[in-house]
């Protein structure tokens, strides 16, 4: 714990952090002794989670209400939180949609897209300087298993994956030499709110959905190890075969898997 809190800390930034993974990472970074802070757009839950996390670690916190999907949201976060030494940048808030590409608002997308692809990327620009400077830190990009492959009924959202992905393994050999660590955390399916918001029904999904308190841990375990981290055995093996199989097939089978997770109507 003292090794992890002097490498990255002693301020961690999470976004996403009102639940599920991001709100999972935050407590387990709390943990460590870093001081945390917490970006989303729920107020309230933010400041029920920082006053938990000072209760029981006696760290600091720091509450941003942030809409990520804004034009003005990287230049807000820097000044939300200027005078504090950022160790660790967590770029985990994100949201899916799923339906045929052509029946989904477009202007929808396009948020999904700043939210998914352009706040990770300013916001490491943003961040990762005085990382560089000190020649210690990280950064997470939660990214996603439906990176590794095109998902019809869900296409926009698996690509903005695949952009985390690709960007994380970039940046991490330019910030290696730096002591700067760089992780792509890859989930699959996971039991938070977002599957369910999209229209998933738990029942449907044909592996056990892992709880994001595993997911938050395997990140934080693989970062400064690997470049990507896939949690649980099965999406591990599910991986591996979307790299050995045709992709055309792969594509096949999991736009027919995508849309038999869906919830029946009333």
């Amino acid at each position: 714990m003292t090794s992890f809190r002097d490498r990255y800390g002693p301020w961690a930034i999470v976004t996403g952090a009102s639940s599920g993974i991001g709100d999972e990472l935050a407590k387990r970074i709390a943990a460590c002794g870093i001081h945390v802070v917490l970006v989303a757009r729920r107020r309230d839950r933010l400041e029920a989670l920082a006053s938990e996390l000072e209760k029981k670690h006696a760290i600091e916190t720091r509450v941003v209400e942030l809409d990520l999907g804004s034009e003005q949201a990287c230049a807000d976060l820097v000044e939300a939180t200027k005078g504090l030494e950022i160790g660790l940048l967590v770029n985990n808030a994100g949201f899916g949609m799923k339906g045929e590409f052509l029946d989904l608002d477009v202007a929808e997308q396009r948020r999904m897209i700043a939210v998914n692809c352009r706040a990770p990327l300013e916001l490491t620009h943003a961040f990762a300087p005085q990382m560089v400077a000190r020649k210690r830190g990280g950064v997470i990009v939660v990214a996603s298993a439906a990176a590794f492959q095109g998902l019809p009924g869900t296409a926009a959202y698996s690509a903005t994956k695949a952009f985390e992905v690709l960007f994380a393994e970039g940046i991490r050999e330019e910030l290696r030499p730096f002591g700067v660590d760089v992780l792509a955390l890859c989930p699959g399916p996971t039991d938070t709110e977002g599957p369910r918001r999209t229209g998933v029904d738990p029942d449907k999904v044909p592996v056990k959905m892992m709880h994001p308190g595993d997911v938050a841990q395997a990140g934080l375990d693989a970062l400064g190890a690997r470049a990507i981290s896939i949690p649980g055995f099965v999406n591990k093996l599910a991986y591996f075969l979307v790299r050995l199989l045709p992709r055309a097939f792969v594509t096949r089978i999991a736009g027919k898997l995508i849309r038999s997770v869906g919830k029946s109507p009333a």
